[in-house]
C-alpha cells in the first residue's frame, strides 16, 4: 500500500492595526483524518515586541521560533536595542532558505511593533518574505482571507482587529475540517504582548 506525506492543516491570520498587530490561530493539530491534538499552540512570542504564528508542522515552528528568539536576544545584547520586526523576519527567512533542500514544513506570519510602527511579514517554506497589512495561511486560508478582504480597513483598532481575526478563523473552522477547537491570540502593542485564548 502506498504511503503519502500528510501535511497538517491550520488556519492562521495576522492583521496590522493603527496601534499594534494581532496574530491568531486555531488550536487543532490534524494529520489526514486523525485529530492529534485539540489544544496545540500555534502563536508564539519571539521577543517583547515581536510574535509569530504558523500553519504546518508545529514542531518545525517551535524550533524556528526558538532560534529566531535567540538571535533577537543576541542582537539586543550586542547593540543595546531591540531587533526590528523586519530583521527578525529576515533571520527566519535565512533559516528557512538555508534548509530549502530538506525544508521546514511551515508557513509563517511574523508581526510586531518597533520604532517604525506595527508591521507584518508572511513567509513560505523556502523563506520568501512578503510585507502585508493582513494575511492568512494554512488549509483554511482561502476562507479566512475572504473575510479579511471584505472587512479590513486601514487604521483599524486593535480591538476591532481582534474581533475580525476571530471572525475570519471561525469562518474557516466552519468549512475546514483540519481547523478547530478554539483560538489563540497574540496582541502586540508598544506596551508589550498580551496572550488570549478562546475555547469552543
Amino acid at each position: 500500500m502506498a504511503q503519502y506525506l500528510t501535511i497538517p492543516g491550520a488556519t492562521t491570520v495576522g492583521i496590522v492595526c493603527s496601534d499594534g498587530v494581532v496574530l491568531a490561530s486555531e488550536k487543532r493539530v490534524s494529520y489526514g483524518n486523525l485529530v492529534l491534538s485539540r489544544s496545540a499552540k500555534k502563536v508564539f512570542k519571539i521577543s517583547d515586541h515581536i510574535g509569530a504564528a504558523c500553519a504546518g508542522l508545529v514542531s518545525d515552528m517551535q524550533i524556528l521560533v526558538r532560534e529566531v528568539g535567540v538571535y533577537a536576544s543576541l542582537f539586543k545584547l550586542e547593540t543595546g536595542r531591540p531587533i526590528s520586526v523586519k530583521a527578525a523576519a529576515k533571520v527566519m527567512s535565512n533559516l528557512l532558505f538555508s534548509s530549502r533542500l530538506i525544508p521546514y514544513i511551515t508557513e509563517t506570519i511574523i508581526g510586531g511593533v518597533d520604532d517604525e510602527g506595527p508591521s507584518l511579514y508572511v513567509l513560505d517554506l523556502l523563506g520568501s518574505t512578503i510585507p502585508d497589512k493582513y494575511a492568512a495561511v494554512g488549509s483554511g486560508a482561502e476562507i479566512a482571507i475572504g473575510v479579511l478582504e471584505g472587512e479590513y480597513k486601514e487604521g483599524i483598532t486593535v480591538e476591532d482587529a481582534k474581533n475580525l481575526a476571530i471572525k475570519a478563523i471561525k469562518s474557516a473552522i466552519s468549512r475546514d475540517a483540519m481547523s478547530g477547537d478554539g483560538i489563540d491570540l497574540l496582541i502586540i502593542t508598544k506596551n508589550g504582548i498580551k496572550e488570549e485564548s478562546i475555547i469552543f
